[in-house]
């Protein structure tokens, strides 16, 4: 899920200061609700898409990229990236749409689901933030893909911002689900209250051997319940989260998933070559290019108030809060919201 510990931190320890900056920009954020994106947006049922055209593969400098493509082939390139416990299926309806206003759309399963594969054993399965955003710029590199609109959530959302903040010549706008994302070890050795620390569970449950041992032997009914949690009123039936699933089957699922929540407090080391970067995402960086944040009104997952990151956020942009009781994985519960904000993005830009 996603790493909003900064924000949290942010926001029970140094309450004052943030409320001052968020009174700072309030006159330049618009809130939003669903449905009320620049232009008319054909309603798109969830759940009206059930797969994806045949998948490609791609190989990249560590990774053999497993993708899904639509849309014309010389159309403006958007990726859209997917969180954990999600896949690529949270994008199966948004997709559609996208591609039928031209836009050549991009889902890569990120490494550790589905049909992505390392290349070597040797790799470290390296769940860091900065491994993840680099195999995105490697993976647009491979296709010879120079600009994207880039949209995502969670883990996905995430990536997005890393690449906006360190590569923003590479991104030409972002929609980014719960906002501002980067993280810090630094920050996460901070302590929160007891309330919030609550919503953290499974990360300290993934510190110990038994949580590692534990989501090894149930990801099926660990993940479903996670979605539960994170989408209190989303009401998925069983071919929808069977589909995704599956792609928690990847032989480097569990080791991808549980280095990345160790990674985070510090109890398992990244790798030297991304270490310039992580100095760089330390500083939490602020985001130039144009870009519309999300929230469902439901989230159950932990996430920050979007007036707390508001002020990151230092070009073209916009907020919008999707009603309707939508949870954590809002590009699936609201394809149509979400198709609506990245072609906004792209008029953004």
């Amino acid at each position: 899920m996603s790493d909003d510990t900064n924000h949290q931190r942010r926001r029970f320890l140094g309450a004052a200061a943030f409320a001052a900056a968020a009174v700072g920009i309030a006159g330049t954020v618009r809130a939003q609700t669903a449905g009320a994106g620049s232009g008319a947006l054909a309603s798109v049922k969830p759940g009206t898409n059930t797969s994806f055209p045949a998948l490609k593969q791609v190989k990249t400098g560590v990774l053999d990229i497993g993708y899904a493509e639509l849309g014309p082939a010389n159309g403006p390139a958007v990726l859209l990236l997917h969180g954990w416990p999600y896949d690529i299926y949270s994008f199966v309806d948004v997709a559609p749409v996208l591609a039928d206003a031209g836009y050549r759309v991009l889902i890569p399963y990120l490494r550790g689901y589905g049909t992505t594969r390392f290349l070597s054993s040797k790799t470290p399965r390296n769940g860091q933030q900065a491994a993840i955003a680099v195999d995105m710029i490697d993976f647009m590199d491979a296709l010879k893909i120079e600009r994207a609109v880039i949209g995502g959530y969670d883990w996905g959302g995430r990536t997005a911002n890393i690449t906006a903040a360190l590569w923003p010549e590479r991104c030409k706008a972002m929609v980014s689900v719960s906002g501002y994302l980067i993280g810090s070890q630094a920050i996460n050795e901070k302590p929160l209250p007891p309330k919030a620390e609550l919503s953290w569970w499974y990360q300290f449950y993934f510190a110990t051997e038994r949580g590692r041992a534990g989501y090894d032997a149930n990801r099926h009914d660990f993940a479903k319940l996670i979605w539960t949690l994170a989408s209190p009123q989303w009401h998925f039936d069983d071919a929808t989260f069977d589909r995704t699933a599956k792609a928690f089957e990847n032989p480097d699922h569990v080791a991808i998933t549980i280095h990345n929540y160790r990674w985070r407090l510090d109890l398992a080391k990244g790798e030297k070559k991304y270490d310039a970067l992580e100095r760089k995402l330390a500083k939490l960086p602020d985001i130039g290019v144009p870009t519309i944040t999300m929230e469902g009104d439901a989230n159950g997952a932990p996430h920050p108030d979007p007036a707390s990151y508001a002020r990151k956020f230092t070009g073209k942009y916009e907020h919008r809060t999707i009603a309707g009781g939508i949870g954590h994985n809002l590009p699936q519960e609201a394809p149509a919201a979400f198709a609506q904000a990245i072609i906004d993005a792209d008029k953004l830009a």
